[in-house]
């Protein structure tokens, strides 16, 4: 494939996907916001939220608690409190805002809890079956489970961790919260079927990238913060604004590795080199930043729809943070 046809389908994928009319776009999109909605100073969304997550990884080692000493130390590997527990915050911050606006009610119920606490062995689970699928050695700044303790044994810590999680969400007791939840899980393995997988044709890789990081980060993000939402709130339009505001924010939260993870995907010896090149000198990051901020625009328009709260606003401080973060 020739140069100038690569970059063009690059060019073409985001021009589809998105109308945006020139590839150049200088103008970003306002969704970061300085200043909360509803009056507040301004806090941070995790001092916020770790309000009610004190004893998060605690709770999350006694539902791992098994009487094999080597498996159950694979399964709390990574269950160190060293993360920053970016999807359990909000989970616990949307269950907040989903509660002050039905009812003004101030307290996360115990099942809303719950829902982050499974939020993050979900997604745990699925990083140590990544890893082994990747072959990975290091992860978080240490090794992986695979490095150290062998494929076969982490493919069983990933499957010990889930089956955990999937007994937890059994205890809530919600048969909507279940249906919502258990799509996460089909989702984790589609996404990863995508991702094991290429679109020949290069107008349709970027959507396929797309719609993998749905699947693998967005999906378990959208769905967390629908479960919680139906938890707090009767109203079908609050549990779309949730699921919403969690899927644009997940989407958003995988750009600034975007532009690795889509150049992969060009197969010919030099091709990433060369279109990488020419992505950084034509302003190909800016427009990439540029995507991840509409997407955000949007995240912010949903949740701006409920009744104000600083949760509300700590959830539109969040989505400021998930532009700027490094990686």
């Amino acid at each position: 494939m020739s140069y100038c046809n690569l970059m063009k389908s690059l060019t073409s994928a985001f021009r589809n996907m998105y109308g945006v009319s020139r590839f150049h776009h200088t103008t970003p999109v306002a969704c970061c916001f300085s200043e909360t909605l509803s009056g507040e100073k301004y806090t941070d969304p995790f001092k916020i939220g770790w309000r009610d997550l004190k004893g998060l990884y605690e709770d999350i080692r006694k539902e791992l608690f098994i009487s094999t000493a080597e498996l159950r130390e694979m399964s709390e590997y990574h269950f160190d409190g060293k993360g920053k527990a970016f999807r359990p915050i909000i989970v616990v911050l949307m269950a907040r805002a989903c509660n002050i606006h039905h009812n003004n009610a101030r307290n996360v119920q115990a099942s809303q809890r719950a829902i982050a606490l499974i939020a993050e062995m979900i997604h745990t689970a699925s990083l140590v079956h990544d890893d082994i699928i990747d072959d990975a050695s290091s992860r978080r700044g240490k090794h992986t489970v695979n490095k150290i303790w062998g494929e076969k044994k982490a493919v069983l810590a990933g499957d010990l961790i889930l089956s955990a999680a999937s007994i937890a969400l059994a205890r809530i007791g919600n048969t909507t919260v279940i249906s919502i939840l258990t799509q996460v899980i089909e989702d984790l393995v589609r996404g990863e079927f995508l991702q094991l997988g290429s679109k020949e044709n290069e107008n349709e890789r970027f959507a396929h990238y797309l719609e993998k990081t749905f699947k693998k980060t967005a999906s378990l993000i959208a769905n967390s913060c629908k479960a919680v939402s139906v938890l707090g709130c009767p109203d079908p339009a609050v549990h779309e604004i949730a699921y919403q505001y969690g899927k644009n924010v997940g989407i958003a939260f995988q750009f600034p590795e975007m532009n690795a993870m889509i150049m992969r995907r060009f197969g010919s010896p030099g091709d990433v080199d060369r279109a990488l090149q020419y992505v950084l000198q034509s302003d190909g990051v800016q427009q990439t930043t540029y995507l991840a901020q509409r997407y955000c625009h949007k995240a912010v328009s949903e949740i701006s729809k409920l009744r104000p709260s600083p949760e509300r606003d700590a959830l539109i401080q969040l989505s400021e943070m998930v532009l700027t973060r490094d990686k």
